[in-house]
């Protein structure tokens, strides 16, 4: 590889070190979900909001392809990162992400036997990611998945602070996969950013420009996965049904570009963002799993019971 450009900060600290906070000891939890077990094998999921349970769907279809791509780019600068800290973080997002593309890969194929039109989509996710792998330089790559990154770690905190009103009544399974999602978003939020930073800082208009490249795939791939979903789910049956529907997805689209903005102040750091173990779903949800309870169909009563726990 071509190291010309890049100018690695050995000695670097993470701005806002300190204890105690989510985006530290980053763990990697090998979990597998079994969709034979979805409720009436139903992908509306979220009697709470069924449209959030289709919006995020929507925007899960392309995910694990981006996420291969993700483990790919940062595979491929590991061996010139010489800080132990990050290279230990860059090894736990890769976990992290192999284990998330697993589970969404199959749960694709669960989407397609409601929404066929989800097979190509699939399909040319795959490809554009493979494509882009083959064609986009190193610093292209890193750029990218910080971009993107960028909002997977936004939107783990908005859908966790969203909890009581998009998913506390909800399918064991599906909700249970997605708290795990979100939670691992936010916990490794940091270090695609990180990676960029320690080998480009000189380059921040580049990173910036990828945070709103990345914004408008996000958003354009989801509505193309949104559209069909909701057309099979009645929701352009009547005009009332189809402003409600593209008004959630307009309303939730805002949210995300909105919450990035501070991302493109100069000395923007994730870990500014996020507060020490604020969350009580993901905090209760980490104690959960670190005492080797279920956590893969987690009912309304055991999700209760989890967050009101001492």
């Amino acid at each position: 590889m071509n190291n010309s450009t890049r100018t690695p900060m050995d000695n670097e600290k993470h701005p806002m070190d300190h204890a105690k906070h989510p985006m530290d000891n980053i763990v990697v939890r090998p979990l597998r979900f079994d969709y034979s077990n979805i409720e009436a094998q139903d992908p509306v999921w979220s009697r709470s909001s069924p449209l959030f349970s289709i919006y995020i769907n929507a925007l899960g279809v392309h995910i694990p392809y981006f996420e291969r791509y993700l483990m790919s780019a940062l595979r491929s600068v590991r061996p010139e990162i010489k800080d132990p800290k990050l290279l230990k973080e860059v090894s736990a997002i890769i976990g992290q992400e192999a284990h998330h593309a697993k589970n969404f890969v199959d749960y694709n194929q669960f989407l397609i036997k409601r929404y066929p039109e989800v097979d190509a989509l699939d399909k040319r996710a795959k490809d554009h990611f493979e494509q882009s792998l083959s064609q986009d330089s190193i610093k292209s790559q890193i750029a990218y998945v910080a971009g993107y990154e960028t909002f997977t770690f936004l939107g783990g905190m908005i859908i966790l602070e969203g909890y009581d009103k998009w998913m506390k009544d909800a399918d064991p399974v599906i909700r249970s996969m997605w708290v795990w999602h979100q939670v691992e978003e936010v916990e490794h939020g940091a270090v695609a950013f990180d990676v960029y930073k320690y080998f480009y800082a000189q380059h921040e208009w580049y990173r910036k420009w990828n945070v709103l490249k990345s914004l408008l795939h996000i958003v354009t791939e989801t509505w193309k996965a949104y559209k069909p979903m909701c057309k099979k789910e009645g929701y352009f049956s009547s005009p009332i049904k189809a402003i409600k529907a593209i008004g959630f997805f307009a309303n939730i689209s805002l949210k995300l570009a909105k919450s990035a903005l501070p991302v493109f102040a100069r000395k923007y750091h994730p870990r500014q963002i996020t507060e020490d173990e604020s969350n009580p779903i993901a905090v209760a949800w980490r104690e959960k799993y670190s005492r080797g309870e279920d956590i893969l169909k987690m009912r309304n009563d055991d999700i209760n019971t989890m967050v009101e726990a001492p």
